[in-house]
């Protein structure tokens, strides 16, 4: 005589012991998604037109935090190179009609030790290197949106693990000709890449 096959009901036990199984996967899961945001990499999208024409407003990036994390748990100064992308927080902002604590996104122009002077709209910078000094924007890899000759000039010498960032589009960007320079400790991450649009997809 055959048998028609079935299942048995899984027993109180096992069903608790799958919950919980469950449960352990799933906060597994949402601390590497922390970690990974927090320390190794993050999604940002670009709100404004301070880093025209290298940056349009709504573009998608990702930007890499693993120098910034490894200068941390070594309790070293991440210093990024001229010419990079960084994130970074800025405060006390609400003087300039802004949130008083943002995230914002600016190209590195100046390096620790080095004097910065901005005149008539041209910026350059003094350093052992180049004693009679030099302008990265002319010869840096990116292109600017001009600044015009009218605003207010600058002559600052950066101290140790200070920045000195400037947004692309300089006659629209609230940066270091305005609040001075940053941090090192201020810094997030550097720009890795422009996932969004498809079409403008870009490696930095």
């Amino acid at each position: 005589m055959l048998t028609e096959p079935h299942v048995s009901a899984p027993s109180k036990h096992e069903t608790s012991r799958e919950i919980i199984s469950t449960i352990g996967v799933l906060l597994a899961a949402l601390c590497v998604a922390f970690g990974l945001i927090s320390w190794v990499f993050q999604s940002y999208q670009v709100e404004g037109p301070s880093m025209m024409q290298t940056l349009q407003n709504n573009d998608r990036l990702i930007v890499w935090k693993v120098p910034r994390t490894i200068a941390r748990v070594t309790h070293l100064s991440y210093i990024p190179n001229r010419g990079d992308i960084i994130i970074f927080i800025e405060s006390g902002l609400s003087q300039f009609g802004q949130d008083n604590d943002k995230q914002l996104i600016k190209r590195v122009i100046g390096l620790p030790g080095e004097r910065i002077v901005v005149e008539n709209g041209n910026l350059t910078v003094y350093n052992k290197d180049h004693p009679e000094g030099f302008q990265p924007d002319k010869t840096g890899n990116y292109k600017i949106v001009t600044e015009p000759a009218d605003v207010h000039n600058i002559d600052i010498t950066l101290a140790k693990d200070q920045l000195f960032v400037c947004g692309d589009n300089r006659p629209d960007s609230l940066d270091s000709r305005t609040f001075g320079p940053i941090e090192a400790h201020q810094i997030v991450g550097k720009l890795s890449l422009r996932l969004l649009p498809v079409s403008q997809m870009q490696k930095f």
